[in-house]
């Protein structure tokens, strides 16, 4: 889930705002910051206070605090597999997304990073497929990381996160069709694109 999708509870709001918020939650988990949601100070699971929040009356801030969850910190750059390890270790289902300044850029549960697996896989068969001669015909959306991962390849992954936004940016033209290139020492030929994209190219073997 992107940082601005991120739906939390500001421990800092008034108690009758935040038992609205617990109520009309479509999560079971959720963040709980102060102020800024760069400042989470834990999870709260929902179930853990049902008894209380619907005894409105009695419900105070401190029943949110006594249940937090210490939250998992995860860099934004950590790959898949890491951070399913991540989560198996600390026994948890959630985690926030950092960047190297600590900032939050997301939410990332273990659904979604299972979903993240199989999508990978998905792409693999659909997206890219393998020829005897050793070529390639790749959807150029396929994302970097993917095509590094399937190929054993090592292009780079700081810029573009797409195929396309990789030639794209080497070329700073959307090339045309029938276009032959040799980038990060990969000969390549632009099958098909549109008006705004390339849609698939072709990794030939260097000879």
């Amino acid at each position: 889930t992107p940082r601005n999708e991120i739906v939390g509870i500001n421990i800092e709001d008034p108690t009758e705002e935040i038992i609205q918020q617990l109520k009309n939650s479509p999560h079971t988990r959720i963040p709980v910051y102060k102020e800024s949601i760069d400042r989470v100070i834990g999870f709260l699971h929902l179930r853990t206070i049902m008894t209380q929040l619907f005894n409105s009356e009695n419900f105070t801030k401190q029943d949110i605090t006594n249940n937090l969850i210490t939250p998992v910190f995860i860099p934004e750059t950590t790959p898949l597999h890491k951070q399913i390890q991540s989560f198996k270790v600390d026994k948890m289902r959630i985690g926030l997304a950092v960047d190297e300044y600590g900032d939050v850029q997301g939410l990332v549960s273990m659904d979604d990073l299972l979903q993240g697996i199989v999508g990978e896989i998905m792409t693999e068969e659909a997206d890219v497929k393998t020829y005897a001669d050793g070529s390639y015909l790749i959807d150029g959306s396929v994302t970097i990381r993917e095509l590094n991962r399937i190929t054993h390849w090592n292009l780079p992954t700081e810029g573009p996160k797409t195929i396309n936004g990789l030639i794209i940016e080497f070329m700073e033209t959307i090339p045309q069709e029938g276009t032959n290139l040799i980038m990060h020492d990969q000969h390549l030929e632009i099958i098909s694109r549109n008006k705004h994209a390339i849609t698939q190219v072709k990794f030939l073997p260097i000879k």
